[in-house]
């Protein structure tokens, strides 16, 4: 199945316009849209707020993507098949387009560009490293059983960088400004149906003027109302620590200290819910445990810096927060805000006492455990839980699996869950056939336009 005859059948579920569902949705027009985020991000493995990777994902796209339903449905690919059970073949358009792809991959396990998105690729053979080229097709040899190895490549951070000649995506830039996308005539599983997409950058108060004056047709990252559609929590806040440098009981005072729902609600911008668990609630709908109990203040203090992502606020202010909860715990704790590549390489390091580490998780439980297991620092655990997870061939099976070793595994990583968001936005009623894929991201390829109604607000689609 396409990623475009997949929409089609999720957009009649969801209660599209007759004409659509009989396949008469006309081609072209032009769409206003305005976001709180950066221009043009470059970097997957670093745009990977829900909102950068929607942005970055016009452009440039995965080998794939997932439907609203879930399956991965071909996307920068051509064909995506199995032809022996721990084979995965690939089809891209071009030669050039493969090798890309395989230099792109190699570089998230890069002693420069080192992410643990890499934990996507581990069950691979040599994790990926070693992936060649034949022609336009590439073929991943697994090295256990993994079934869920083609939904973990639809991952947006498996993108080649926008930069590369080898970024394709369902829009390109127009030579006439960056601010002006073009609809790609020849996007594999489809031209989108706009003609021409004008993207305008703006921050939270430039986005509520342009939405009371109709000056934007779909507003990217407002805060959740009821006339917003809002994606999938996924993109999920971990406290990090290093047990080296961080005493054996800091895990205890910091659960003791935090309030998740206040967090959450006090001081993250929506949508936004508590985490209390390894996995967000999407992947793992969960009730929260009880809390431990009060550990004893270390005795006479201690002095520890939290590092935190420059360019995003939410995290500045959680940073904040866990300052003054510390405090109480006997801990000084100093703030240090770096730009995002510098933070993971920091990360990949160790070169760290305390750190706030985002992540944009797949919506597929194994894959997520991977990540997060990785970013704990522990990926020496992905060659002993992965294969026991990818072994059981029914995915119900692997999923609670997943959420079981999830529970078990968390008390003993350096890391602690805080909260998860996702990506809320709102639309004018004129914009048909906008919906959200199973990552959580608006398909903006999808959307056509129909003529606005004499009357009525706007309103967002789910």
């Amino acid at each position: 199945m396409t990623l475009r005859s997949a929409l089609l059948a999720s957009l009649l579920l969801l209660g599209a316009t007759p004409a659509r569902a009989a396949g008469r949705t006309p081609y072209g027009g032009e769409l206003r849209l305005a976001h709180t985020g950066p221009a043009t991000p470059a970097v997957p493995a670093l745009a990977d707020t829900p909102l950068e990777a929607t942005l970055l994902g016009l452009v440039s796209r995965s080998v794939c993507q997932l439907t609203p339903e879930g399956q991965a449905a071909p996307a920068l690919a051509l064909s995506m098949s199995r032809p022996f059970p721990q084979v995965v073949r690939l089809v891209l358009p071009s030669p050039a387009q493969a090798q890309a792809l395989v230099q792109a991959w190699a570089r998230l396990s890069s002693p420069e560009e080192t992410s643990p998105y890499r934990a996507l690729l581990f069950p691979l053979r040599d994790e990926g490293r070693r992936i060649s080229a034949t022609g336009d097709t590439l073929e991943l040899t697994l090295a256990f059983p993994w079934p869920d190895q083609e939904r973990a490549l639809c991952h947006p951070t498996l993108a080649p960088p926008r930069s590369s000649a080898a970024a394709l995506g369902p829009f390109s830039y127009s030579t006439a400004t960056a601010q002006t996308l073009d609809a790609r005539l020849s996007w594999p599983p489809g031209r989108p149906y706009l003609d021409t997409l004008r993207a305008r950058a703006t921050d939270e108060r430039g986005l509520a003027r342009l939405l009371s004056t109709h000056g934007t047709q779909v507003a990217l990252g407002v805060p959740p109302d009821p006339g917003s559609g809002t994606g999938a929590a996924l993109y999920a806040t971990y406290l990090a620590w290093s047990p080296r440098r961080v005493p054996a009981e800091f895990r205890q005072a910091v659960e003791n200290a935090l309030d998740r729902e206040d967090l959450t609600r006090l001081f993250v911008r929506g949508p936004a819910e508590p985490m209390p668990h390894l996995l967000p609630a999407a992947l793992m709908p969960k009730a929260a445990g009880p809390r431990p109990p009060r550990p004893p203040a270390p005795s006479g203090g201690r002095q520890v810096t939290l590092l935190h992502d420059a360019d995003n606020e939410d995290q500045r202010a959680v940073a904040e927060r866990l300052q003054v909860k510390l405090h109480d715990q006997g801990y000084t704790v100093a703030l240090t805000a770096l730009p995002r590549a510098e933070l993971r390489a920091r990360w990949a390091k160790g070169d760290y006492e305390l750190m706030l580490h985002s992540l944009l998780l797949p919506p597929v439980p194994g894959p997520a455990l991977a990540v997060v297991l990785d970013a704990a620092g522990r990926k020496d655990l992905l060659g002993v839980e992965l294969p026991r997870i990818g072994a059981l061939p029914d995915a119900a099976a692997r999923d609670a699996r997943v959420r079981e070793r999830a529970l078990v595994l968390a008390p003993s990583l350096p890391l602690l869950p805080l909260y998860a968001q996702g990506l809320a936005l709102r639309a004018e009623p004129e914009v048909g056939g906008l919906v959200f894929d199973a990552q959580g991201l608006p398909v903006l390829e999808g959307v056509w336009l129909t003529p606005a109604p004499a009357a009525g607000g706007s309103g967002g689609r789910r």
